[in-house]
């Protein structure tokens, strides 16, 4: 089921980033009256070859426009007249130029048009952001509580890098900050020579982040963080089935200990029932001002059976801020073009070689993790908007057949004068499916391959 609703919002997301990005095309194409043939959600081939499977799921014709969607769900089109594009339709080219196609249009024109799927998504991004911050504000863990508190639990990755539960993040790149959330952001894990400090005990210990740290992030454990605020042991809820259900746990019984050792936070619970070898299992739960003490068969289960809270620190521990509908208009685009700043930032470290191309690409089915196994609405969006900036940036890249490809080389006609060479323009675009082929078989293998190994 988890899968199911993972693809759901998947397949929900990218329909909707196609759809307004392909609309991008076709309503600048329109403004300068061009005429567009095809207007597609996925494609009605097999891409990219457009005389293979040519069949749609759903079409209709209004105008000179054939609106349909398609049956291989790896993107969408715009067919618009004189011009080559993936349906590799060289027909049309063959005759004059006609007023209403795309090759008759001044440069500077046909740049617009281009560029606007890319300014579309751009606009997209921009408003779904500023939509989550009116909507929902922003809500932020005060490391000084996780301080107050335990400090944090540590995952698999950050005791990996020398991080232990219990430590108190205190420094991010040797200044104090104020919200714990600071720890896990992108252009925290990205930067050059990062590093936390922190406490442990009495003494200050410095931890760098590895250049490569943010590429295990994939990885099935640490989809969301690597570190966590402690939480206390309080039931939010039982398992069918389970010690807990038989013994009548009920939300807001305490833990307190476990095998007779005292207990305060929930990773001691999880440690102990790790290490624990016994067929029997005693521990002790408070109930209001009562202590309750149980002594239960052990054989063959993994845990008590009870789920914390969700809400890894109660409302004291968080601070919420919320935004007027200015506020949230001038908040909106930092955000979103926060996006793409991660974008560069990880780019040069592919490039440099700090971080492996392999591991930092994810397909179909790393995109769907991301979405998680509920349907979140504020998740969803978020995921959308971030996306929709991440499709405006990769089409930028100067890759004949992507926008960006389109528009380097009206940028050297409308800088030289002069046109590419029919030949060296669709030998080009010919190039450039070729590598976005190769590129699709690459980052699907590279999916089927995590899930395979885990790593």
């Amino acid at each position: 089921m988890e899968g199911a609703i993972m693809t759901a919002q998947l397949l929900l997301s990218l329909s909707i980033l196609i759809a307004v990005h392909e609309w991008g095309h076709y309503i600048t194409a329109r403004i300068f009256n061009i005429r567009v043939e095809k207007f597609y959600l996925f494609f009605d081939f097999l891409f990219p070859m457009a005389n293979v499977l040519n069949f749609s799921l759903l079409k209709y014709k209004k105008g000179d426009t054939e609106f349909g969607i398609g049956w291989f769900p790896l993107g969408g089109y715009v067919k618009i007249a004189g011009m080559v594009d993936e349906s590799m339709d060289k027909e049309q080219l063959k005759a004059e130029p006609q007023p209403w196609e795309f090759r008759a249009k001044p440069a500077w024109q046909r740049l617009i048009v281009m560029m606007g799927g890319i300014i579309v998504n751009v606009i997209v991004g921009i408003l779904i952001f500023i939509g989550l911050t009116y909507a929902y504000g922003d809500r932020y863990i005060l490391n000084d509580y996780v301080n107050a508190h335990g400090g944090v639990q540590a995952l698999e990755l950050a005791e990996q890098i020398g991080i232990k539960t219990g430590d108190k993040i205190i420094k991010i790149n040797g200044k104090p900050f104020e919200y714990f959330d600071d720890t896990s952001k992108p252009s925290v894990l990205l930067s050059e020579n990062s590093s936390y400090t922190i406490l442990r005990g009495d003494q200050e210990i410095e931890i760098p982040i590895p250049e490569d740290f943010i590429e295990q992030f994939d990885r099935k454990e640490a989809l969301a963080m690597f570190i966590l605020p402690r939480r206390l042991p309080i039931v939010d809820d039982v398992a069918d089935t389970s010690i807990a259900k038989k013994v009548g746990l009920t939300r807001g019984d305490q833990i307190v200990s476990v095998q007779e050792q005292p207990v305060q936070y929930f990773d001691e619970v999880k440690s102990i029932l790790e290490n624990h070898k016994g067929d029997s299992l005693k521990f002790a739960v408070k109930r209001g001002d009562q202590i309750l003490s149980f002594h239960e068969s052990f054989k063959g289960r993994t845990g008590i059976g009870f789920y914390v809270a969700r809400e890894i620190v109660p409302a004291e521990g968080e601070k919420q801020v919320t935004y007027s509908l200015a506020e949230s208009i001038a908040q909106g685009p930092g955000k979103a073009f926060g996006v793409i700043a991660v974008q560069l930032k990880a780019f040069k470290k592919i490039f440099t070689g700090q971080i492996s191309l392999r591991k930092s690409l994810s397909g179909p089915v790393g995109m769907a993790k991301a979405y998680g196994g509920t349907w979140d609405w504020y998740n969803f969006w978020r995921m959308t908007g971030l996306l929709s900036m991440v499709l405006a940036f990769m089409n930028f890249l100067p890759i004949p057949a992507l926008d960006g490809g389109y528009v380097m080389f009206l940028l050297y006609e409308m800088i030289s004068g002069r046109e590419p060479s029919e030949k060296f323009f669709e030998n080009a675009i010919k190039v450039g499916m070729a590598i976005l082929l190769l590129l699709m078989v690459f980052v699907f293998y590279n999916d089927i391959a995590k899930l395979i190994t885990g790593r």
